[in-house]
């Protein structure tokens, strides 16, 4: 029997809204229609897949309409908020994801499971918010939310201002034993908005804490556990690139964990956005030397995948 090679594809912000449009449910599914037509042309080329899903705008979103209808109804914490967030975007993608298959005559199940990711309770993250959520605002805003919620607020790359959380590393997916039995005949979204994070209690029961994980870590970690044999992370640009936005950009079709590291170490890549894919993909092929990760955009994803575009990291 043919053994097709096993993917896990992390999908960025771009495969979930567009900024150019009004940040509603519609226009999410609108662009999840489009991001599932490329991952239903990657299935029909034969590759069993995950996918993993970031978070950051709609868990903000969640959390923001719960805590404005406060005087209704009571808020839900942060962690309710992240698993509501894994509910109706998988939901979104399971709508067009089936569609996307069906055109093109493949009955392959799609599933969404709602799953925990276990962080440390010391994680230095949490002494540190870093990941942005939730909707831009002005300084006057933030500096507002600040002082009335007690939210951490930063700048976030000349955009505007945005809450910021911490984000522990994942170490342990809850649900994996399910993500297992279901790989062979399923395509299943799992770790959405890189895992609700929780905490284990000593009685061995599970806490949910303020934070969201970064979905490229996840995403790892995920490929890791399913012996994937590409760990693909989507974004918004056909190649990592050196010197970014600058006249002398330079693109890179290859990565070794040599060249990586040394990027990493002179600052190359932003710390909110390119550095922890690249981080990510270094854990994996560091974890299986034999295997590659694969970095590049949603519409150049199966010719990244086959090696024609996108920046390949290998060990060597």
């Amino acid at each position: 029997m043919e053994q097709h090679p096993r993917i896990v594809i992390a999908l960025g912000g771009n495969a979930l809204q567009s900024g150019d449009a009004e940040p509603t449910a519609q226009a999410q599914l609108e662009v999840v229609r489009r991001t599932c037509e490329q991952i239903a042309q990657i299935s029909s080329q034969g590759y069993e897949m995950a996918l993993v899903h970031g978070n950051g705008p709609q868990v903000g979103r969640i959390l923001l309409a719960s805590e404005t209808a406060k005087d209704v109804t009571p808020a839900m914490p942060f962690d309710v908020c992240g698993a509501m967030s894994q509910g109706y975007i998988g939901y979104h993608i399971q709508q067009a994801l089936r569609y996307a298959l069906a055109r093109r005559n493949r009955s392959v199940p799609v599933v969404s499971i709602t799953t925990q990711m276990v962080v440390e309770r010391d994680d230095p993250a949490f002494q540190s918010p870093s990941k942005p959520i939730g909707p831009f605002c002005t300084e006057e805003e933030a500096r507002r939310l600040e002082r009335e919620k007690g939210y951490t607020m930063r700048e976030d790359a000349g955009r505007g201002w945005r809450r910021v959380v911490p984000s522990p590393l994942p170490r342990r997916i809850v649900e994996i034993d399910a993500v297992r039995r279901l790989w062979d005949d399923t395509i299943v979204v799992t770790c959405g908005g890189g895992g609700v994070p929780v905490v284990e209690n000593p009685d061995g029961s599970l806490a949910g804490v303020a934070a969201v994980i970064d979905k490229d870590f996840a995403a790892e970690l995920l490929a890791e556990q399913v012996k994937a044999d590409v760990l693909l992370i989507l974004t918004e640009v056909e190649k990592v690139a050196i010197r970014f936005g600058k006249p002398d950009q330079e693109d890179l079709d290859r990565l070794t964990l040599e060249t990586a590291a040394r990027y990493v170490d002179e600052g190359q890549f932003g710390a909110g956005s390119m550095l922890p894919k690249v981080q990510a993909a270094m854990k994996f092929v560091r974890a299986n030397p034999d295997k590659r990760a694969v970095i590049s955009s949603l519409d150049k994803a199966l010719p990244a995948l086959e090696g024609r575009t996108g920046t390949q990291i290998t060990f060597a």
